[in-house]
């Protein structure tokens, strides 16, 4: 399976040309095929395409219907056919996110077994097989099944390609993870986060909180104003200073947290020094980077540590 991704590819290389689509074409002569311009399957088990966000696409009709609408917003084309499990199985939640969209892109779907000539010259090797078109041209694609968290993550890479700005969706995964905390159900909101994570590596919230669960889990027990006082009493403790670190977090004092770690990096050496850093960029996690505080705490610890 591959990942869909936004990369130089083989459209950088001129593999796909579609400048010979432009215009009518003569029907398709392959035994057993309908005559084009007939009414088409689309996409395998899916409605006719009666929704302005799914057409179904001849090579009467690639012209308007993929180059012509690409030029005011990004296409989808996906190419699969009826009988296939893995087209049949794929080809529902293209419909859906299409129709979720609101009319940011259009969806447009080709049947390989009617359209073998619309198949040969966008160079699908195997069914399912997804194109984005922005501006008249392919600029990504990627075979195979791949699971909704990823497809909604290169939707929003194409729509930015093609110049629309789109609210990111919300996912209702993250709220169930973030429930599970708020809730104190520490075991269950590493679970959903990790499983965020297994399908988006790249996921900021689910990485942020999962590290609030390991911030929670160290506290667990702890008596703030005991702890507080024992790392000030013993400055160079590192265990003393970590929790002590921890529990400034999660009161809303993460500068004076990361403060606290940068001086103890500039006073420690070997494992210590580097269980210390491992920390302090762990609780980096959960402000985010872009965080102010964390870029000028980033910026302490490059210089303690060189």
């Amino acid at each position: 399976m591959s990942d869909p991704r936004i990369t130089s590819s083989i459209f950088t290389r001129g593999a796909v040309d579609l400048s010979t689509l432009r215009g009518p074409a003569p029907a398709s002569t392959r035994p057993g095929t309908p005559p084009q311009g007939g009414p088409s399957t689309g996409a395998p088990g899916a409605p006719g395409g009666g929704d302005a966000a799914i057409v179904d696409v001849t090579e009467a009709t690639i012209q308007s219907e993929v180059l012509e609408r690409s030029m005011a917003m990004p296409v989808v084309v996906f190419f699969g056919a009826a009988g296939f499990p893995e087209s049949d199985e794929f080809a529902p939640v293209l419909e859906r996110l299409a129709a979720e969209s609101g009319g940011a892109w259009v969806l447009a779907r080709v049947d390989v077994q009617q359209n073998p000539r619309i198949a040969q010259m966008f160079r699908v090797q195997g069914i399912p097989m997804v194109y984005a078109v922005v501006g008249g041209q392919p600029i990504d694609a990627f075979s195979g099944v791949v699971p909704e968290a990823q497809l909604r993550q290169w939707l929003q890479a194409v729509l930015k390609a093609g110049g629309v700005t789109v609210a990111e969706p919300e996912d209702p995964r993250l709220d169930e993870a973030d429930d599970a905390l708020m809730s104190g159900d520490l075991d269950a909101a590493e679970r959903a986060y990790r499983k965020i994570l297994a399908d988006s590596p790249a996921d900021a919230a689910a990485e942020a909180g999962l590290a609030q669960v390991g911030v929670a889990r160290r506290v667990a027990g702890a008596d703030p104003a005991t702890a507080l006082a024992a790392a000030e009493s013993a400055p160079d403790d590192v265990a003393a200073q970590l929790l002590a670190a921890d529990i400034e977090v999660l009161s809303g004092l993460a500068e004076q947290a990361y403060a606290r770690l940068v001086g103890l990096v500039r006073r420690t050496a070997g494992e210590d020094r580097e269980t210390v850093r491992q920390h302090l960029v762990s609780l980096f996690t959960i402000a985010g980077p872009d965080d102010p505080a964390v870029a000028s705490a980033r910026r302490a610890l490059a210089s303690a540590l060189f």
